[in-house]
């Protein structure tokens, strides 16, 4: 149920309502709720949202979701096109009936074709503790770039804000997001007048690693153990579908949908396989061979080297939380990871399943010591899944290599971990 309210968002009238939540990533409110059952669920302590909506939008301008009894607010705001501008955390302090600034993120999009998702978008992250230890990190150019960082004491007149009565909650402005305080601290930044010191962070989306040199022949390297090894010619495996212009990539064994989506040309694209030699031997058909193993396996999207490596990212998956060393990536119980289009990812996935337990290849031409195991085909759409094996459970990251001029040219994931140079 909404009402119209005598308060405005850029100078238009907003509506209120209320439901019993608020589902962030659909971009949707739960159950509706009445004025009176929302106020009731506020006496109790019970978990509703608050909706403040601009007449001809379709997602809400601000939505905050309150449950007292777990002493939790969540604010959420958007723009004109749906976007999100605003996400903050407010802790209650129940004692003394106050609420904690907690944490505040602020992203600016830089136009209008600009997706909310898009990397670059410029973002700041205030966090708040409640002895007053506080940090700033603002990030001009978005994740891929560096960010400038700086801690700071927060008085306690801006950690804290009263906690309101029902109905209380007032919209937001879309340029007021940031607190002035920490407009100021942004605005003196590295000048006199600055009260922070600020230090300067590279981003830890970009990998220092050029994954291209595991496919590129005759590279000395050092392997596990401790082990020269010398990267050979990659071996061709097939071409993988994608008509929906949407890669997956995730395991097929987990009852999710895919982890890692990116955005790539519609159409066939070819897949191969990076392997180094061990310069060890080992017995095959009668005969000795040089032991040949795969390092890493690859989605190619163009001819070009690429000039630079980022972690691929999933939903929620933020390269600020990472520690030095530490990379996002798909999880996985079995040891298996697949590309496939994202679109037909629970059809194929069904495939895949039933391929396994039916011991069919599905089509898939296996080769022995081949990181892939198994492709499975959608046959309305011709949408396809290749899966392959890694060397174990757990997470692994995703790489996605970019051109000099900001092209997607690959997806990497590595089969182990990545060889060091060799020793000069």
């Amino acid at each position: 149920m909404r009402q119209r309210v005598g308060r405005a968002v850029a100078g238009m009238d907003v509506e209120v309502g209320y439901a019993e939540g608020w589902d962030p990533a659909a971009r949707t409110p739960l159950r509706p709720l009445t004025a009176h059952a929302a106020r009731a669920r506020d006496a109790a302590g019970l978990p509703y949202a608050v909706l403040h909506r601009v007449p001809g939008r379709d997602v809400p301008a601000v939505v905050r979701r309150v449950c007292w009894r777990a002493g939790q607010v969540e604010v959420w705001a958007y723009d004109e096109q749906g976007r999100r501008t605003l996400e903050a955390d407010l802790s209650l302090l129940a004692d003394e009936d106050r609420l904690l600034n907690r944490r505040v993120i602020s992203w600016r999009h830089p136009g209008p074709g600009t997706a909310e998702s898009d990397p670059a978008c410029p973002r700041t992250v205030v966090e708040i503790e409640s002895d007053g230890t506080g940090r700033i990190s603002h990030q001009p150019d978005g994740m891929r770039g560096a960010s400038v960082e700086a801690a700071v004491t927060v008085p306690q007149g801006r950690r804290w804000t009263a906690r309101p009565g029902f109905g209380a909650w007032a919209p937001l402005a879309p340029d007021a997001h940031l607190p002035d305080w920490v407009r100021e601290h942004l605005a003196t930044a590295g000048t006199p007048q600055g009260a922070a010191v600020w230090r300067r962070e590279p981003s830890r989306m970009l990998s220092r690693h050029d994954y291209g040199v595991l496919f590129r022949p005759g590279t000395a390297m050092r392997g596990a153990h401790g082990r020269d090894v010398t990267t050979v010619e990659p071996r061709p495996a097939g071409t993988l579908r994608v008509p929906s212009g949407l890669l997956a990539v995730s395991c097929p064994l987990e009852d999710d949908g895919p982890c890692i989506t990116l955005a790539v040309p519609p159409g066939e694209h070819p897949l191969d396989e990076a392997r180094m030699s061990t310069g060890y031997a080992c017995e095959w058909e009668n005969r000795w061979v040089d032991l040949i193993e795969p390092t890493a396996v690859r989605v190619r999207l163009g001819e070009a080297p690429a000039a630079s490596w980022e972690m691929a990212l999933g939903p929620g998956q933020d390269p600020r939380r990472l520690g030095e060393g530490e990379a996002y990536g798909f999880g996985t119980d079995g040891a298996t990871g697949a590309f496939a289009d994202a679109r037909a990812w629970g059809s194929l996935q069904r495939r895949f399943r039933t391929a396994v337990e039916d011991r069919e290849d599905g089509g898939w031409a296996r080769e022995p010591g081949s990181a892939f195991s198994l492709r499975t085909r959608e046959p309305a759409s011709g949408a396809e899944l290749a899966a392959f094996a890694v060397t174990s459970d757990g997470s692994h990251p995703v790489w996605v290599g970019r051109s000099a001029d900001g092209h997607v040219v690959g997806v990497v994931v590595l089969v182990d971990g990545m060889p060091a140079p060799a020793a000069p």
